[in-house]
């Protein structure tokens, strides 16, 4: 299920800042030569994460999941000059194509890019992040928002991809991905300690501000 409507999306993205040619670049051998290329953040959702990322001006930027390097990319945009991303995932396989990809950005030297178990890595980080974005695997989306919470500063942000999981959180639907997202999604808007938003960007975007 399409959260928006093809015409929708294709004004969206004419009516927003123009996609960078590497980034047009990595879509289309990701469409091409990668499995679940579906996973790719694309243009406006690119644009969005962009776009808060410039808004923060973060310093230290942690993503879990980086898949074939887009989203990295995007919010790497908005890095002040010595500012420095994390990003961790577990296809070993995808490593050399997204090596090439972020040596051919001017964010390439910003980019600390590391294949492991990011359950592993997270707890063993001693910086404090501007910015977190969670799109790796759903089921761990509440393990992973617990382990960063206190490495996060206040007035920081953590974006969680995919809460509304193709339109099934709405749909009634009793699957066990679904599930585990519905739940996650609750434990968010029950946290006290946080402000937070849902944006019906794609595949929804959870937008959370620590207080």
């Amino acid at each position: 299920m399409e959260m928006l409507t093809e015409g929708l999306q294709i004004y969206l993205e004419q009516h927003c800042e123009p996609e960078p040619e590497l980034l047009r670049y990595i879509s289309r051998e990701t469409h091409l030569k990668v499995p679940m290329a579906r996973m790719l953040s694309g243009h406006y959702q690119g644009r969005v994460l962009s776009f808060l990322s410039k808004i923060q001006s973060p310093k230290r930027i942690l993503e879990i999941g980086t898949f074939t390097g887009y989203a990295s990319l995007c919010l790497a945009e908005g890095l002040v000059e010595d500012g420095l991303l994390y990003t961790i995932d577990i296809n070993e396989e995808l490593e050399d194509r997204v090596r090439d990809y972020f040596s051919k950005s001017p964010f390439g030297s910003k980019i600390r890019y590391q294949i492991a178990n990011a359950a592993e890595v997270v707890p063993t980080l001693s910086e404090v992040f501007d910015m977190v974005f969670i799109d790796a695997d759903k089921k761990n989306n509440g393990t992973y928002y617990d382990m960063i919470f206190d490495k996060v500063r206040p007035g920081g942000l953590i974006i969680v991809d995919n809460v509304l999981w193709h339109g099934k959180i709405t749909s009634g639907a009793q699957d066990k991905d679904t599930q585990n997202i519905s739940n996650f999604n609750e434990k968010v808007i029950n946290d006290q300690r946080v402000e937070k938003l849902i944006l019906p960007v794609r595949d929804g975007l959870l937008i959370i501000r620590k207080l």
